[in-house]
């Protein structure tokens, strides 16, 4: 697919809570295609620290308003910037990055889709390619707390949304591997993005029951093309660079001990 480097114009941020800000992004031009699972490279302008772009997955691409959604976690000086944007200012993207979600070739297909902390973020267009071509997913979404929850109005609009939080504030106390629905449903695939330990949790589920699983892996990405070697996976197929061959890989090439 072509890359493009673009100077898109915020259209909105959003404060989710105190850590998190959803921010909208549009151009004059229509927006190229953007497959479920791709991710941006954002240059961080005004900070000081910050010499090199920042790696952000695609939250949500909405077409008709021509807006490229982007979830952001604001946890350093980088993202802290980011969180600072306001309408009408300029974010300059490199996109869209790396491979893509596998689509389902029977609608039929009960797929899973696992997220946890910003790690839900690239599930929901991911869901809503889903849901668009006649497969509705079930969003299987797990939080410490109710308040560290994100996004569940636009989840609920394109598949069944089940919650677990550790503290047991919303849905079911315990881990997403601790759900019930997986009890509920034999499911046919599984896709999940998320903290290390749970994405393991979730691919070790997958592969005692035979389930197809694809990881969307978080390794840092400093250029988004491969030249860098920061996001290098070991994997049944040697080393690769997360943010050229992934970040979504097949659980059967990586090297995890599951």
């Amino acid at each position: 697919m072509k890359k493009y480097v673009s100077d898109l114009k915020v259209v909105s941020v959003e404060h989710i809570n105190d850590k998190y800000v959803l921010i909208k992004l549009t151009q004059d031009e229509r927006l190229p295609e953007v497959l479920p699972g791709q991710f941006v490279e954002v240059r961080v302008d005004g900070s000081p620290s910050t010499f090199l772009r920042r790696p952000i997955s695609v939250n949500f691409v909405d077409y008709d308003a021509n807006q490229l959604w982007l979830l952001v976690a604001a946890v350093g000086d980088g993202t802290r910037r980011l969180a600072r944007l306001q309408a009408g200012d300029v974010l300059n993207c490199m996109f869209p990055l790396g491979n893509s979600f596998t689509m389902p070739s029977d609608k039929g297909e009960k797929v899973l889709l696992v997220g946890g902390g910003v790690g839900v973020a690239p599930l929901l267009y991911f869901g809503k390619c889903l849901n668009d071509a006649g497969c509705r997913p079930v969003f299987l979404l797990g939080a410490r707390s109710e308040k560290d929850l994100l996004m569940l109005e636009e989840f609920e609009k394109y598949g069944r949304v089940c919650l677990t939080t550790e503290d047991g504030t919303a849905g079911e106390r315990g881990f997403v591997t601790n759900h019930s629905v997986l009890d509920e449903i034999r499911f046919d695939r599984i896709a999940t993005c998320g903290p290390k330990p749970m994405m393991v949790a979730v691919a070790k589920y997958a592969k005692v029951r035979g389930i197809e699983c694809e990881v969307s892996l978080e390794n840092k990405m400093a250029c988004g093309v491969g030249a860098c070697l920061c996001c290098v996976e070991k994997t049944a197929d040697g080393n690769v660079c997360v943010c050229k061959e992934g970040p979504v890989i097949n659980i059967n090439k990586l090297l995890w001990q599951i």
